[in-house]
């Protein structure tokens, strides 16, 4: 016996105003009668708290109660019997119907280390107390309602940022500060979820060898946990856009694909927020990095160099 949900669009991918047509299909050996098939929909914010020491994240000690988004039942075929073989079922909903207030807020679909934001169909082909009911899930994704950049206080324009010893607040090696550096580019801090992050940026200055320079986008999840807020930034990508000691005065191409799921609108809701960063790192070549394969991008070293800017990011189509 098997029971399966087969939605219109490959992708999955739906607005809260759009009709998510798909069909349940059926596979049995014999004969079956039903008390009703239900499709279940269930979209929730689903938040944990994590424990550990000096921003290393070590255990999970604490899931809140999810806040649901949306919940409703549809009957999709009353009582009766379902053949041998294989069977499809159509169906059709909305996840706001025509005219229904667009008070209550679709989030979008968003896949992170603390706040996990969900939407699941499940179908449900209930048979009497004397047999299992027989139920699928599977996950559709939502995009938010999309914005127009024009109305937005904050400016999409490139702004401008400088890298230099100067700039650092914390120790770098003593030949990487006392030879000194400087670097230069520009980058947006607004930034279309259907669009490349593009900037540029130059090494106009270095005394010291580089070793690579990459882009890290990062993650802002913040969850109110009675009268205090607990936050957790943590990396999402690298971009690598250069490797070895780049031409000084070379301008280099700043190009970075946004990650479907694991990013998502700028969202400041009232017990959670989901925000992000951009960082431009600089690694010089040295033999204490040798030593250092792995470490946690986000956490300053003595032989690099960087410059975070905020990132909001938007759904404009």
């Amino acid at each position: 016996m098997s029971v399966e949900i087969k939605l219109s669009r490959s992708n999955r991918i739906y607005r809260p105003d759009e009709s998510i047509d798909g069909k349940i299909i059926t596979n049995f050996s014999s004969p079956i009668s039903h008390y009703g098939v239900r499709l279940i929909v269930n979209g929730s914010v689903n938040l944990q708290v994590r424990g550990g020491s000096a921003g290393v994240v070590e255990s999970v000690v604490g899931v809140l109660k999810p806040i649901s988004i949306v919940k409703k039942s549809v009957e999709i075929r009353p009582s009766g019997k379902i053949g041998s073989g294989t069977t499809e079922i159509p169906f059709s909903l909305t996840l706001r119907p025509p005219g229904e207030s667009k008070s209550g807020k679709f989030y979008e679909t968003f896949h992170g280390e603390d706040i996990s934001i969900q939407y699941l169909l499940t179908v449900d082909v209930a048979r009497g107390y004397l047999h299992k009911s027989l139920s699928a899930t599977l996950e559709f994704i939502v995009e938010s309602e999309k914005v127009d950049l024009l109305e937005l206080p904050i400016s999409p324009e490139l702004v401008l940022f400088y890298i230099t010893q100067d700039t650092q607040k914390h120790p770098l090696l003593s030949e990487i500060k006392s030879g000194g550096f400087r670097v230069s580019g520009r980058i947006p801090t607004q930034c279309s979820l259907s669009c490349a992050l593009r900037g540029e940026l130059t090494v106009e200055a270095s005394a010291t060898p580089i070793q690579s320079i990459d882009i890290h986008l990062l993650r802002v999840e913040a969850i109110l946990v009675g009268d205090r807020i607990v936050s957790e930034t943590s990396l999402i990508q690298t971009t690598q856009i250069a490797d070895g000691d780049v031409c000084r005065g070379l301008a280099l191409p700043i190009y970075v694909l946004l990650p479907r799921l694991l990013t998502c609108p700028t969202v400041l809701a009232g017990p959670f927020s989901i925000e992000f960063k951009v960082s431009i790192v600089i690694s010089f070549q040295s033999e204490l990095s040798k030593q250092h394969p792995k470490y946690d991008p986000t956490t300053p070293r003595l032989w690099l160099a960087m410059e975070t800017l905020p990132l909001e990011l938007v759904r404009t189509k």
